[in-house]
């Protein structure tokens, strides 16, 4: 789905591990924030790297890299 421009289906993918009881690691958190950035949905690529506090899943150089191109790509380097 990232590969794909389908941020959408691996952004609802994602979300659906919760009902499937699958944990969200920091692989499922990168590769989600990665199809977000791509698909240049800043807002959710940051909502996604807050919400891994929430979740006490650690940050990495390639979920960091990842926010913040979706960033730069949405000209909102403020946030």
């Amino acid at each position: 789905c990232e590969k794909g421009k389908q941020w959408v289906q691996a952004l609802q993918l994602f979300l659906d591990m919760v009902d499937g009881r699958v944990e969200r690691n920091a692989i499922a958190y990168s590769a989600a924030v990665s199809a977000c950035e791509k698909g240049r949905q800043w807002v959710q690529s940051l909502q996604l790297f807050r919400q891994m506090v929430s979740d006490r899943v650690e940050r990495d150089g390639i979920v960091f890299s990842a926010v913040v191109s979706a960033c730069e790509k949405g000209e909102r380097w403020e946030h």
